[in-house]
């Protein structure tokens, strides 16, 4: 097991601490930095093994396919707000204070199709007041 960790994360390192490209995404009034995931290595990657995530940041996901994407929270060190956002930039779905998973990691499929996930901290949503239907700019 040890050795799979080891190995694990010396292939992901590169993307660990690379340079990361930040987009701002606003919502309402509310802007924050994203890192753009849109390669499957970066999408498989996400924010595993983060021990946080700043207040004003988050995760952009840009999805090339078109049929639902599940999330997990395998991995996680901390809870998370995930909103799925269509191609207009609408979002169609949100998931608030997702918490990680140790054993058992559930799989989180949206009732509707997506082009995007904005992954932020738990919290942000509700502090923010952000629902279903709201205009997302980047």
């Amino acid at each position: 097991m040890q050795k799979f960790i080891i190995l694990f994360f010396l292939l992901f390192r590169p993307f660990a601490f690379a340079e990361v490209s930040l987009q701002e995404v606003c919502v309402k009034n509310t802007c924050l930095k994203a890192e753009i995931a849109s390669s499957l290595e970066e999408r498989r990657l996400g924010l595993m093994f983060r021990e946080s995530l700043p207040k004003d940041r988050g995760m952009l996901f840009i999805l090339d396919f078109k049929e639902s994407s599940s999330f997990w929270m395998k991995n996680m060190q901390f809870p998370l707000d995930i909103i799925w956002i269509d191609k207009d930039k609408v979002i169609s779905e949100i998931m608030q204070n997702v918490l990680p998973c140790s054993k058992s990691c559930p799989d989180l499929i949206p009732q509707q199709q997506a082009s995007f996930v904005l992954e932020v901290n738990a919290g942000f949503v509700q502090k923010h007041r952000i629902k279903a239907g709201d205009k997302v700019r980047f």
